[in-house]
């Protein structure tokens, strides 16, 4: 019975304010409600009122009906410091599993300012800050990143108890943001597989120099080495600048195949993971095959992120 309730109360609510990009708040955006101060608040007039009902008391009277305008001009200003503003969805940045995923939400003034604005997720604690007028804050959310694929935050809650801290205005909004989240790297053997038109007799033939498989030791920086390559241990020592040096395959693509792993699934995304990280630090070229899907080898920003967004949304429904 409860969890019906609370799933008419969400379709209830995404009917009201369905998921945008940007969001104000309006009058049908908004809910205030007497919080626990307020609750008590008017419990102490409603003992006030009887006091002086039954003393008839001029003063207790006035003073009763003083503090019931008061609260009653309360409602007027938390609505009105609430009414207006503006949040849109900032970028967000992919994340590892394991790490926190970072929302970024930017509100706006309309004209009039905003204080003590709180932000948040319903199970975290808010953050607190003002919107100055005509002007814009931005803040930062975090969320822990457990599994891979995309991380939808749902609604956040927007809330605001100025001026007095007697009653609560918010509002539940669903800024439409969501966090690709890469799977957690994990380290072992280089999982090959043979290159397109070759056999598989040439499979794992190597040849020393210049590249990204086997590490080879130490060798003295030379101008146009990798800086990512640096070892900045050997260098604290007093060592000098040297780079790792390591054995580059030779006579065929490198390929990185789900295929040539076993175990679980998700390890195996992992150490695909791991290995787009490795030889893209190395600026080495390489291709990826997942069943379904395959990537032709390549180098770069964007042929890293291509692979681990592949990593990432594998077997996952959109």
């Amino acid at each position: 019975m409860r969890e019906r309730g609370q799933a008419r109360w969400r379709n209830w609510v995404a009917r009201r304010i369905p998921p945008a990009a940007q969001v104000q708040l309006n009058q049908r955006r908004i809910f205030i409600m007497p919080n626990r101060v307020g609750a008590a608040f008017g419990l102490v007039l409603f003992l006030m009122l009887l006091a002086a009902i039954n003393y008839e008391n001029s003063l207790a009277y006035g003073l009763t009906f003083v503090l019931a305008a008061v609260f009653i001009v309360a409602i007027l200003h938390t609505y009105r410091n609430f009414t207006g503003l503006v949040l849109k969805a900032g970028s967000s940045g992919a994340v590892f599993v394991g790490e926190q995923a970072r929302f970024r939400v930017r509100l706006e003034s309309v004209g009039s300012p905003h204080h003590a604005v709180g932000l948040g997720w319903p199970q975290g604690e808010l953050q607190t800050l003002d919107v100055p007028e005509n002007g814009q804050r931005e803040c930062e959310l975090s969320l822990p990143a457990t599994r891979r694929g995309w991380l939808r935050p749902g609604r956040l809650r927007v809330e605001s108890r100025f001026p007095l801290g007697l009653l609560v205005a918010w509002s539940w909004v669903d800024l439409d943001q969501a966090v690709l989240v890469y799977p957690k790297p994990l380290e072992g053997d280089l999982p090959l597989a043979a290159g397109a038109g070759q056999d598989e007799e040439d499979e794992g033939s190597r040849a020393s120099g210049q590249g990204a498989d086997d590490y080879q030791g130490l060798k003295t920086y030379q101008p146009g080495d990798s800086k990512r390559r640096l070892h900045w241990k050997a260098y604290s020592r007093g060592q000098g600048l040297l780079v790792k040096d390591f054995a580059a395959l030779a006579g065929r693509d490198l390929w990185l195949d789900f295929l040539a792993i076993g175990g679980d699934p998700e390890a195996r995304l992992s150490l695909l993971c791991h290995w787009v990280l490795q030889l893209d630090d190395r600026q080495q070229p390489y291709g990826l095959r997942l069943p379904g899907s395959e990537l032709a080898p390549d180098y770069g920003d964007a042929h890293r992120e291509a692979c681990l967004r592949a990593l990432a949304l594998y077997g996952v429904a959109a």
